[in-house]
């Protein structure tokens, strides 16, 4: 409830108080610096700024609605940063699964699921630091196929669709990072 009501005032303070925005049309990004907090909403995500390696052969897909999206806001109370990158391949499904879960292994327990790739905040136990570890969501069943790895403050994800017969592989990278005053 707090996160929530800082943001409504963050975005309510950012209308009234004096800010630096920079808007470069070129790139699609937008910055926006004020004395409460910085936001940057941009296409500039990629797999580097996931923490994980592009899939070798790998090219970026772009969809209308679905480009790579950039998304970071930070406060003195809180921040929160969300990469989606979009790639496709013509490799099989099984080896792109294969390529990622052996480098999402450094950053802890890789689970496997099934879903429907809607977004879903389930958690199991608490880690060291008070953050939910992900597990699998409902009875996983579906034709999404979701690498993840970390905790819901804290989440790699790779996830992709099996492609019909002749189509190329598409899959998402996705990093949420979510931390309070003083975590950075």
């Amino acid at each position: 409830m707090f996160r929530l009501v800082t943001v409504v005032l963050f975005g309510s303070f950012l209308i009234s108080l004096p800010i630096a925005a920079q808007d470069n049309s070129k790139d699609k990004n937008l910055d926006v610096r004020s004395p409460i907090g910085d936001l940057h909403v941009g296409k500039d995500a990629d797999a580097q700024k996931t923490g994980l390696p592009l899939y070798p052969g790998a090219r970026p897909q772009h969809e209308q609605n679905g480009d790579p999206l950039n998304l970071a806001l930070a406060t003195e109370s809180f921040g929160m940063q969300l990469i989606v990158a979009k790639y496709e391949t013509t490799d099989p499904a099984e080896k792109v699964l294969s390529f990622y879960r052996d480098k999402m292994k450094k950053y802890g327990k890789v689970l496997e699921c099934r879903g429907t790739g809607e977004a879903s905040n389930t958690h199991d136990t608490d880690d060291h630091d008070g953050s939910k570890v992900l597990k699998c969501d409902g009875d996983n069943t579906g034709p999404v196929r979701e690498l993840k790895v970390g905790t819901e403050d804290n989440a790699r994800i790779v996830a992709l669709e099996n492609p019909e017969k002749g189509k190329a592989t598409a899959f998402s990278l996705v990093y949420l990072r979510k931390h309070e005053k003083g975590d950075i």
